[in-house]
């Protein structure tokens, strides 16, 4: 039942969250170790820089996505009435404050949702899904919106962005260290304390850093699909309407790139980039033959 793995997926992205908080420690700790041969000075180093990371991003989270997906906002309902209409009717069967609606210029028909909770929350539609969908298939898009707003998804997909990045950063420290020249130094000193070993694991720490966030922030993505679509079906008690809206977004072209950040692919309905050929490992959503099939059953 897609129930239960919804269950199952909202313990799995508690477990993932403990898990990356722990990950920013261990690569602080290897930073610390690497450069400076201390690891409390590196665990120091990571809480600051997620604080402010986190708190930064938190902050100014819609700005930002918003500024970094190239979109604009509607001033109100006269600038795009269906859009508008449907998100507030949404957004009232959902029972959250009407949030900001922005739209994309681009052919491609795909949607997100961000912000940092429900009163501070925006959501945004391309030019291609205005186009292409019906009524009720992009009620289904925007109920999936809107229940990820309802359920603090935004704050999640806002969280794991801001780790992500104060990861990335801590990593780009170490290496960034070593090539200029800095590791040298470390590991003439390290011969001498017979440190080797340690300073060989924590560069290794540091090279695979960013890419191991990656892996765990697709995952929580990959984890809220289930139940944002199962959301959707509650709020419309029409699947088919998202059934036929998933259906069209899966066989439509990628996102122009221009127009769609990377690092905010997994806030989208759909992944923007369409890079079906990677492994799920590496997917920013759950296959979309997997979703139709769960909103079938329902």
């Amino acid at each position: 039942m897609l129930f239960d793995q919804i269950a199952k997926n909202k313990r799995k992205t508690i477990g993932l969250f403990i898990g990356f908080f722990i990950f920013m420690a261990i690569v602080g700790a290897a930073l610390g170790y690497f450069i400076w041969s201390s690891i409390e000075v590196g665990l120091i180093l990571a809480l600051v820089v997620g604080i402010v990371y986190v708190g930064y991003i938190y902050s100014q989270s819609t700005e930002v996505v918003m500024h970094m997906n190239h979109a604009h906002e509607l001033s109100g309902p006269d600038d795009n009435p269906e859009l508008w209409h449907i998100v507030e009717d949404m957004a009232m069967v959902a029972q959250v404050p009407m949030p900001r609606v922005f739209i994309i210029d681009d052919a491609s028909p795909n949607a997100f949702a961000t912000g940092n909770d429900p009163k501070h929350a925006a959501v945004a539609a391309t030019t291609g899904i205005l186009s292409r969908l019906n009524r009720s298939e992009l009620e289904g898009v925007m109920a999936h919106e809107m229940t990820h707003v309802r359920n603090y998804d935004i704050r999640i997909q806002t969280l794991a962005v801001a780790i992500t990045s104060a990861i990335a950063l801590l990593a780009n420290l170490g290496t960034n260290f070593m090539f200029w020249g800095g590791g040298s130094r470390r590991n003439n000193n390290s011969k001498d304390n017979g440190n080797v070993i340690g300073i060989v694991i924590s560069l290794l720490v540091l090279i695979i850093a960013p890419m191991v966030a990656t892996v765990v922030q697709l995952a929580i993505s990959r984890n809220r699909e289930y139940l944002a679509d199962a959301g959707a079906v509650e709020l419309t008690r029409n699947p088919e309407g998202l059934i036929s809206a998933l259906q069209k977004i899966s066989n439509s072209e990628p996102m122009s790139s221009e127009n769609v950040a990377p690092s905010s692919a997994g806030l989208y309905i759909s992944n923007p980039l369409k890079s079906h050929g990677a492994k799920e490992l590496f997917a920013t959503h759950p296959p979309m033959e997997k979703r139709i099939e769960a909103l079938r059953n329902l």
